[in-house]
């Protein structure tokens, strides 16, 4: 009933929202004479402030159409690549009209980035996807909406997770496949990379897995203690609903995306608070650069997707509470994930120093898992001053991580 509640609060709310909205740019209008007159910046300010608390937050854009690559600006063209039910694989395709670049970029190796289920949409990679498309030919994971997904599709468990894994894998060519997984699929690749070995089919080149809970039994954050503290009936019954009759999901389970968004801002509100206050402050002195920055940043925090309830039900039992990964107790489809079993994909494990959602040692600890990969083969990077978001956006990502990513995936690329 949570979800139902919510959906007619927002209802309720939605004509409310829309006015200030409205308000404020009809007060903030420059060819408006009432937004002159005194006390209108701060009126309109806080008008756009209760807007934008109150508003729906849609999936941002990628928004790439264009990117530098081999000393030249390309187009860049989106494409759906492979769609299934619960996710689309999507294609970064860049153009040339210079045959010379054009020889490039087709030589230039494939990389499929995997990006996490956890609430954000697969956007929150873009200046990953953006760094990587100078040099690289980019494949990404777009996870769909659970709201958005008939229940005739039926559940999303785990175990289906990492047969998508496999699947997009064998699609593209693991041969010829260098493979990004970033934080929450970490676990997930390693354990669909790890059946494919078992099972004597190709593996990808190499394996790159970025802060993510391989063995979260080390430097345990908030997150795990969340996990650890509560019985899994508990996640059962207070965070899973169904969803309202008025999205194509209709009657499936999810773990709502307003959940998630209200557990994010839970771990830190001051942050946040002094962020929309300073919002306001500066929509009042007309800084307006700072703050299109904090609404650019807003829009991509505040769009958050429903999961699966399968789906994260079993993560929390399996990779939080079991620790079947590290242990060696997880078996998918009745096959044990033995990540001893890679032997040709070469790995590259990186951490931030400052990284709260998986701490220090968690995603080194594949190396452990994976035995059979010669030393030479692997590579683990911890990098300095850098927070979870700080190994795949930013300056760190762009300027530290992404100069030692990509001398990594040429290294072992066999073209």
């Amino acid at each position: 009933m949570l979800y139902h509640l919510h959906e007619m609060n927002r209802a309720l709310l939605n004509p409310w929202v829309a006015w200030s909205g409205a308000l404020s740019q009809a007060l903030s209008a420059p060819d408006n004479w009432v937004a002159r007159m005194p006390g209108m910046e701060r009126l309109s300010a806080g008008y756009e402030l209760f807007y934008r608390l109150g508003k729906d937050y849609e999936k941002p854009a990628f928004g790439i159409d264009r990117v530098e690559a081999h000393g030249r600006e390309v187009a860049v063209n989106e494409q759906c690549e492979l769609p299934t039910p619960f996710c689309r694989l999507l294609r970064f395709k860049r153009y040339s009209d210079d045959p010379m670049t054009l020889t490039q970029l087709r030589r230039d190796p494939r990389v499929l980035v995997v990006a996490p289920l956890s609430g954000h949409h697969s956007t929150l990679l873009r200046d990953t996807v953006h760094t990587l498309l100078r040099d690289h030919d980019v494949y990404v994971t777009d996870w769909i909406d659970a709201r958005m997904v008939p229940i005739a599709h039926g559940t999303f468990s785990l175990d289906d997770y990492v047969a998508l894994m496999r699947r997009f894998i064998t699609h593209l060519g693991a041969d010829s496949l260098h493979v990004m997984s970033v934080c929450q699929p970490t676990v997930p690749v390693l354990a669909a990379v790890s059946l494919m070995a078992a099972a004597e089919q190709t593996t990808p080149r190499s394996l790159i897995l970025m802060g993510g809970p391989i063995d979260p039994r080390e430097t345990p954050t908030q997150v795990n203690d969340l996990a650890t503290r509560k019985r899994f009936s508990w996640f059962e019954t207070n965070v899973i609903f169904a969803v309202p009759p008025n999205y194509p999901g209709s009657g499936r389970h999810v773990y709502p995306g307003f959940l998630q968004h209200a557990g994010f801002v839970a771990m830190n509100p001051s942050r946040h608070f002094e962020a929309h206050w300073d919002f306001y402050q500066n929509l009042i002195r007309g800084d307006l650069e700072d703050a299109a920055a904090h609404r650019r940043f807003y829009d991509e925090y505040n769009a958050v997707l429903d999961m699966p309830a399968r789906f994260y039900l079993d993560t929390i039992r399996t990779v939080f509470q079991e620790f079947a990964l590290p242990r060696g107790q997880w078996h998918v489809e009745g096959e044990r994930v033995a990540p001893e079993a890679i032997k040709r994909t070469a790995l590259l494990t990186i951490e931030g120093e400052l990284d709260d959602i998986s701490g220090i040692g968690q995603t080194r600890a594949a190396h452990a898992l994976c035995k059979g990969v010669p030393d030479k083969r692997r590579q683990h990077l911890e990098i300095k001053g850098a927070g979870h978001y700080g190994i795949f956006s930013g300056r760190r990502w762009r300027e530290v991580v992404y100069p030692d990513v990509r001398r990594f995936i040429a290294r072992f690329d066999r073209r």
